[in-house]
């Protein structure tokens, strides 16, 4: 084991060495020279994703660093107290990468890959190796926790196959959502979208209980069009800006700063979305040209990060709405010590209820405000293990007192913290946790299977649609 692991790490370690972007754009460029793509087009794909995704960093670290200073004042002001400290995902990235086993982690899933790919289990090749440090992360929980590589290597292999499985079924959404032809080849394995199953069940509920609650919802972007100004990404930022800044009593100068900031944002998120699309349509038409020569027409998606959908209104609307809300539930939810700062907007939430919802504003609200806790429990769970991880690579952020715990509220796999918690407490041989980790993932996958079942007849919908 050890030998593959150190493989992992020399193979892997100079391209993850580079960052998030650049290795991004090395990835899809020799992606695309693999599917014959001219060299000068895939080179252009590969600068252009890498662009789009430093952009959508800078963008997001604006946004939640602006707010993160009011809502501390407001912590202050309330003398609040709650002991764990949301420093974003950031530094848990560094965290999750410091560790050996990341890219143990990630051979393994790039393996699983393959052969699900060959096995024709899967049309998506995953080439969001960044973000297979939110996996990781579970598998380094569950070793925390007691469990040991092998145990923690069949449970990353397990959700993993579930997250790309989940690819294929949201491909028709994403079609649907971006408007985008079926030759479009983007999706995501992202760990946000791992959330859906639960999304799906409440969404279900209001289908059979609150269907009367759609006539009163509203469409993000036909509201821009009817009202102008006043429904447009620029409005929804300001008016968060001034609800943020009178909760944390800001003066004037301040709100108008934090409500032009939110106004930009979400203006700039729209705008960066598209050139996702852009960058990937020269390996769209690489793939297609392979598909029908070599595959007999086989259809191949390619597994991006999750902001090529960042474009829709929907995500910051909710995302917005959702922020205040995620403060005051942090402040009275019983068994939660994590203040959301550095997860103030929801963008671990958000993407996957515009999915499951198909941007019903409303519904991503609600089930969004109900499902929040789960994020602050799985925060507030796995406090003591990034704590402890960070000081002992010395990556824990400066600014925060030593003697103080610190997470992420809003980092995507809630659920799958859980199951790392119960797997690795259940490898010590402790009975209450073996059936506890044995319940938790018959549920789990029991519910994503009931899931999938549904997903597949929306698809059936969205196909039957198009041949119309």
């Amino acid at each position: 084991m050890s030998t593959i692991i150190h493989f992992a790490n020399v193979v892997f370690q100079p391209i993850i060495d580079l960052g998030a972007a650049p290795m991004m754009m090395i990835v899809l460029t020799l992606i695309a020279l693999l599917f014959k793509v001219k060299l000068s087009k895939a080179l252009e794909g590969g600068i252009k994703l890498a662009i789009a995704l430093t952009a959508i960093g800078a963008v997001i670290g604006v946004l939640t660093t602006s707010f993160q200073g009011a809502l501390t004042e407001f912590v202050k002001s309330t003398g609040i107290n709650l002991s764990a400290t949301d420093v974003g995902w950031a530094p848990l990235a560094t965290i999750t990468w410091g560790s050996p086993y990341t890219l143990y982690f990630l051979l393994i899933m790039v393996i699983v890959n393959i052969v699900m790919l060959i096995l024709k289990k899967t049309n998506t090749l995953d080439v969001d190796i960044f973000d297979i440090w939110h996996l990781a992360f579970v598998g380094l929980f569950s070793i925390y926790c007691g469990a040991n590589l092998i145990i923690a290597t069949l449970l990353v292999i397990f959700i993993g196959v579930l997250k790309i499985i989940n690819s294929n079924l949201m491909k028709p959404t994403f079609n649907d959502l971006l408007n985008a032809p079926d030759s479009n080849p983007m999706t995501t394995t992202h760990m946000n979208y791992m959330m859906n199953p639960v999304i799906m069940v409440f969404d279900k509920i209001f289908d059979k209980l609150f269907p009367w609650l759609d006539k009163y919802d509203f469409d993000a972007a036909k509201l821009n069009k009817k009202i102008g100004f006043w429904g447009s990404k620029f409005a929804i930022g300001i008016y968060l800006g001034i609800f943020i800044g009178l909760l944390s009593g800001q003066g004037p100068k301040e709100i108008f700063a934090l409500s032009f900031t939110a106004a930009f944002c979400l203006e700039l998120f729209s705008l960066i979305g598209s050139w996702f699309i852009a960058a990937v349509e020269p390996l769209s038409q690489g793939i297609t040209n392979f598909a029908n020569s070599k595959l007999q027409g086989r259809k191949l998606n390619i597994g991006l990060d999750w902001p090529f959908i960042a474009g829709r209104a929907e995500v910051w609307a909710a995302a917005n709405v959702l922020a205040p809300i995620m403060l005051l539930e942090a402040l009275v939810l019983p068994g939660n010590k994590l203040l959301p700062l550095g997860g103030i907007i929801a963008m671990g939430v958000t993407p996957a209820l515009l999915v499951v919802t198909r941007g019903k504003v409303l519904r991503m609200i609600i089930i969004g405000a109900l499902e929040l806790p789960i994020f602050l429990w799985a925060g507030t769970l796995s406090a003591p293990f990034v704590t402890a991880t960070a000081k002992s690579v010395g990556a824990f952020p400066k600014g925060i007192s030593q003697s103080a715990l610190i997470s992420h509220t809003t980092m995507e796999g809630s659920i799958e913290k859980f199951l790392g918690y119960l797997v690795g407490n259940a490898s010590q041989g402790d009975i209450k946790f073996v059936l506890y980790a044995l319940a938790a993932l018959a549920a789990y996958l029991l519910i994503f299977i009931w899931y999938a079942f549904q997903m597949k007849k929306r698809n059936a919908e969205y196909a039957a649609k198009d041949q119309k």
